[in-house]
């Protein structure tokens, strides 16, 4: 008694697998090495064809009265707030008799505070002299205007302590007043009422003699704030080394450009989902990876390994066809050129055997009216498919790109090898491939990829399916009686998406 199995649960897949997104931004190198490329050749253009207005920098040293250690930058940022003024700024034109608008002026300068007191001024110019002369026209207006705004807070700070002190003063007129008039009186209230005014007396002219110092020390202490805010480092001109800002701008215009390419190129596979590695073409179409062929390359080097790998896949192909009593067709995927030439090396090397005749049913027939040439094979176009005699073997090349008549197919013949370039059908029109060519009873034997991955390390084989990965088998036949338990075959990914019915009428 046989019985069937559970089919082996598949090794889970990983959470989050990049491999297929890395391969297929890798296959698109070209978009973004070329927009990398056009970053960097539009970094050195913008250096070389806008280089900045000349420009002068100054440095001053600004005193404040509210220094402290742990001044985080509050008071330079105030005095880089001041100097982004139109007072300022119109002090600056004034002196250089400029009839700009100050609004104007203001765009051409900035500050930024190094340090707690240090403020460095950039001005541009039309020249370097002019920038210069404006550079110190606006570091004398800033000093200027910190020293009166300092002169006038210890101005009004030494005023208001000394009319605080004028007032006690007259306070203390009155008080000296009323000892006066009570120096007359006798008996105990007027002597108690006398000490209190002599206290108070006391306390007054204590109060003003400290008015009167504070009022000495605050105007004692403007000077040195002063003297503490002045031009520490002239304007001088900036120097400008055009390949120095060549190299800048070429490298940021290569780092955005690279990282738009690549930020494009992600996106583009993501939506596209075009399969690239071997084992997501293999299950999209059902169908094992038997042989590959690499882009033909113009690099010296590499022509005599695209050579070698063109007479594996021939040989290859050759036994396949010899070994099949029903005629076997090529169809192509993204490769028509590649397509055609993998017949005329099948045709070639199959005419030691007997004729051979290509059957062209290809849109536009690009072989047969391609001009032929001594020891190629006999082309006939796809409506001469049936015509042939018996005797000469038929290799017929189609295409299954989108459009294709798909009942035509199975004149080209019977069985198929499927010719796909790497990344070039998504992964749903794989899947309609293999259900149409399911659909038609035509059996893949097996997936010619062109233009492969070269750093693809995964597996195009198919080993849950038979031995060739034949299309249009379900399941396997069961052993005979007695020999044993036999496994049911698991239905290749494109089955898993066919609707019941389909699957029931099938």
């Amino acid at each position: 008694m046989t019985t069937s199995t559970t089919p082996e649960p598949s090794a889970a897949a990983p959470l989050l697998d990049l491999q297929p997104l890395v391969a297929a931004v890798r296959r698109r190198r070209r978009l973004w090495s070329s927009l990398a490329l056009l970053g960097m050749l539009a970094g050195v253009a913008l250096a070389v064809l806008l280089p900045p207005p000349p420009t002068a920098v100054t440095k001053l040293l600004v005193a404040h009265q509210e220094d402290q250690p742990n001044d985080p930058g509050t008071l330079i940022r105030t005095d880089v707030s001041l100097l982004q003024t139109t007072r300022i700024a119109a002090k600056a034109l004034q002196t250089l008799g400029s009839p700009e608008k100050p609004e104007d002026f203001m765009e051409d300068y900035s500050g930024i505070g190094l340090t707690n007191n240090v403020l460095e001024i950039s001005v541009s110019g039309d020249s370097e002299a002019e920038a210069v002369a404006r550079a110190q026209a606006l570091a004398d207006a800033f000093v200027a205007d910190h020293v009166r705004r300092i002169q006038e807070a210890a101005d009004a700070e030494s005023k208001a302590l000394l009319d605080q002190r004028d007032r006690l003063r007259e306070d203390l007129a009155d008080v000296n007043k009323a000892i006066g008039d009570g120096a007359s009186d006798d008996g105990a209230k007027a002597s108690a009422d006398m000490e209190s005014l002599f206290s108070r007396r006391a306390e007054l002219t204590s109060q003003i003699a400290d008015y009167g110092q504070r009022a000495a020390q605050a105007r004692i202490g403007t000077p040195h704030l002063v003297a503490g805010t002045q031009i520490v480092d002239a304007p001088r001109p900036v120097r400008h080394s055009l390949p120095k800002a060549a190299a800048t701008d070429a490298a940021i215009g290569l780092a955005l450009g690279l990282a738009l390419g690549l930020a494009v190129a992600a996106v583009g596979a993501v939506v596209a989902d075009r399969p690239v590695l071997r084992r997501d073409i293999a299950a999209n179409l059902g169908a094992s990876v038997v042989a590959e062929l690499p882009h033909r390359s113009a690099a010296p080097w590499r022509r005599r390994g695209t050579r070698a790998a063109r007479t594996r896949l021939t040989a290859s192909l050759a036994r396949t066809v010899r070994s099949s009593a029903e005629p076997v067709s090529l169809l192509e995927l993204g490769c028509v050129g590649a397509t055609g030439m993998i017949a005329r090396d099948l045709a070639k090397a199959l005419a030691a055997d007997g004729p051979v005749v290509v059957v062209d049913g290809m849109p536009g027939l690009p072989l047969a009216a391609r001009r032929a040439k001594p020891g190629d094979p006999t082309v006939v176009s796809g409506d001469r498919a049936t015509a042939g005699r018996n005797q000469e073997r038929r290799v017929g090349v189609g295409s299954v790109a989108p459009g294709t008549a798909w009942t035509d197919l199975q004149y080209l013949g019977t069985r198929t090898v499927l010719v796909v370039r790497a990344g070039h059908g998504s992964a749903a029109w794989l899947h309609t491939v293999a259900r149409q060519l399911a659909d038609q009873h035509i059996p893949v034997i097996g997936v010619v990829l062109i233009d492969p991955d070269p750093r693809d390390r995964t597996d195009g084989t198919l080993w849950d399916g038979t031995g060739t990965a034949l299309r249009g088998r379900n399941e396997r036949l069961p052993r005979p009686s007695g020999a044993g338990r036999h496994r049911t075959e698991r239905l290749p990914l494109w089955a898993a998406r066919v609707p019941d019915s389909d699957q029931e009428a099938r």
